[in-house]
């Protein structure tokens, strides 16, 4: 099947071309995302491969379909960026990967909460200017604190059990569907007002739903635990950008690390460094030195890229067999956290 594949990088034809070696599949690499104003460039594929910042609105679907597109293959778990209904309509069918290797993101969340608290930034750009102080580089025990981790899907689960079981901190989570074998490890749940309240530590891991946009805002940051540290490794339009600035500059969030962010469509995946960029919030929240934003780099692991292009080629094989019968393959079993 001829696949127009967009948003691509270097590394995704590294994976792609692996795992297509044997499939015969017939790959084309486009390395601007897929919009509206650039769907035209898959008139004649049958299928398209988008990423997580590409904007499959119903405009985009409709030049899709008017251009023999019969499937969208999501490279990622969420689908947030796919408007589901547009893509029934038109007889588009949706699939994702919905589980690539839950260990990398989760992995990388426990890496920002070490390097926040720890400062190891910080104290490697000090050094590298022959600075060995150890002013500002000041931290806190993990062990005994509290770590609120909202969803326990696959990777808030892993989260969960890590910060449990090898750090011992108390660890409260929020889910609509509680799972037994966190409970067993002492893992408690609790209704998300009273997570934030107590919590050290909170770090996202739910999806992207009209009822989880900005489920950090004004009001989430003002019942939390004054000092308190935020990770985001899920989307980025669960935190409102402005609300998280305005709790920084007044000291209720001690500290918060990115790997999302809401605008990010424009900036992320690029090298941008002999440019202006005009996200004004962006630029301030870079500012601040208790701030740490990596470039959606979470999932960016060879163990993730090799089962994402392997799972993207086994459901587009599964399409061209006529397996795949409802349009909206992506909305099964997805049940949201409830926060």
């Amino acid at each position: 099947m001829k696949i127009a594949v967009f948003s691509t990088k270097p590394y995704d034809h590294e994976f792609f071309d692996r795992a297509a070696s044997a499939g015969g599949h017939e790959l084309h690499y486009l390395e601007p995302r897929l919009t509206a104003e650039t769907a035209s460039l898959a008139n004649g594929f049958p299928a398209v491969c988008v990423f997580v910042n590409d904007k499959l609105d119903r405009a985009a679907l409709e030049l899709l379909a008017a251009g023999g597109t019969q499937l969208v293959a999501l490279r990622c778990a969420g689908f947030n960026n796919v408007d589901l209904r547009a893509a029934d309509d038109l007889g588009i069918a949706v699939v994702r990967v919905p589980a690539y290797s839950p260990y990398a993101v989760a992995e990388f969340a426990v890496g920002l909460i070490l390097c926040l608290n720890r400062r190891f930034h910080r104290a490697y750009a000090r050094t590298r200017e022959n600075n060995f102080t150890l002013d500002g580089l000041l931290g806190f025990d993990l062990h005994g604190t509290t770590v609120g981790v909202i969803g326990t899907g696959a990777i808030g689960a892993i989260v969960a059990r890590i910060m449990r079981r090898g750090f011992g901190c108390e660890v409260l989570a929020a889910d609509l569907n509680p799972k037994p074998e966190l409970i067993e490890i002492g893992v408690g749940y609790a209704a998300p007002r009273e997570l934030a309240k107590a919590s050290d530590i909170i770090t996202l891991h739910c999806p992207l739903t009209p009822k989880t946009r900005h489920v950090v805002n004004r009001e989430t940051i003002g019942l939390a635990k004054r000092g308190f540290m935020l990770v985001n490794t899920s989307r980025g339009a669960l935190v409102d950008a402005e609300a998280l600035i305005d709790g920084l500059k007044s000291g209720q969030i001690g500290a918060a690390a990115l790997d999302v962010y809401e605008q990010e469509a424009d900036v992320f995946f690029e090298d941008l460094s002999d440019e202006i960029i005009h996200d004004d919030v962006l630029q301030r929240l870079l500012t601040f030195p208790n701030v740490l934003i990596t470039g959606h780099q979470a999932y960016f692991t060879r163990n993730a890229l090799a089962n994402i292009a392997e799972t993207t080629l086994d459901s587009i094989v599964a399409f061209a067999r006529g397996e795949l019968l409802a349009h909206r393959v992506v909305a099964e079993h997805v049940k949201p956290a409830s926060v």
